[in-house]
């Protein structure tokens, strides 16, 4: 019996080095990645194509918004944080007092689209019109030359960045309506936007052109008498759709070592190339 528990104490310990060694027996490199919904798609990419060269290193990637990924941050869950707005001045308060600084970097930009449903009649709307039917001024399509319908208005929960971007950039920061539905995913979105002809949503670019035959993208005028402009990577990328941001990571200081080697992997001909693929807009 004790030869025996001695045989299985040897296996044990055998198999507890062999789980934490990759394949040419070196440490595995634990990386984790958190934040953004409208970059999840992106990062899980990015991860993908890396850990093919690299199989000694394990990503994880997670979304749950913007905010969550910065809260991640602050406390110390999180390699990198993914985020679709910047830092708020009283999210880097905090960080002050835990002793964390954050380290901005621009990885990709990103276009926000407007979409409704296939039947749906219209085609474009202005910022203000935007605007109005997210605060709640209009509530029926024929304020927009649409069909005799009210406007089923969907947004993203509080914690998106997609939410505050849009809020500061359509709404001028103005509270959107009580009667818009809060959404805790940007598939949600698309996927009640298929199913209601009166809704009418916003998801990141990407999402969108994967989406296009389930759903109806809106072109957007700045102005109601500017010309309408399509969301596409060339219009985001040469600022002429109106409504486009850059893409964040944020680390905890200048990054190092494994997590460093990934951000460069991102910022690298190959993982902009992964950008483009993805739908999103390199920033090199």
């Amino acid at each position: 019996m004790k030869k025996l528990v001695k045989y299985i104490s040897v296996i044990a310990l055998t198999l507890g080095l062999f789980n934490a060694c990759g394949k040419s027996g070196s440490e595995v490199k634990y990386v984790t990645i958190k934040g953004s919904d409208t970059m999840v798609h992106l990062a899980s990419n990015w991860a993908e194509d890396y850990m093919k060269s690299h199989p000694n290193t394990d990503i994880s990637v997670t979304g749950g918004g913007s905010g969550t990924g910065i809260a991640a941050l602050l406390n110390g869950t999180t390699d990198i944080c993914i985020a679709s707005r910047k830092i708020k001045q009283k999210e880097l308060d905090k960080a002050k007092e835990l002793n964390i600084n954050p380290r901005e970097f621009s990885v990709a930009r990103d276009g926000i689209a407007l979409r409704v449903n296939p039947e749906n009649p219209v085609s474009s709307l202005s910022i203000e019109q935007i605007g109005k039917i997210f605060k709640g001024a209009y509530t029926n399509w024929k304020d927009v030359g649409g069909p005799d319908q009210t406007i089923v208005i969907l947004s993203r929960e509080s914690s998106s960045g997609t939410y505050v971007f849009f809020q500061k950039r359509v709404m001028n920061k103005a509270d959107y309506t009580t009667e818009a539905m809060l959404m805790p995913s940007t598939s949600s979105i698309i996927q009640t936007v298929s199913q209601d002809k009166g809704a009418i949503g916003y998801v990141g670019l990407g999402y969108a052109l994967e989406a296009k035959d389930k759903i109806k993208v809106l072109t957007v005028k700045e102005t109601d008498d500017a010309a309408a402009v399509n969301p596409s990577i060339q219009t985001v990328q040469s600022g002429a759709y109106p409504i486009s941001r850059p893409l964040h990571f944020y680390t905890n200081g200048d990054p190092a070592g494994e997590v460093k080697n990934v951000i460069d992997f991102c910022f690298s001909k190959e993982g902009q190339k992964i950008v483009l693929e993805t739908g999103y807009v390199p920033v090199n």
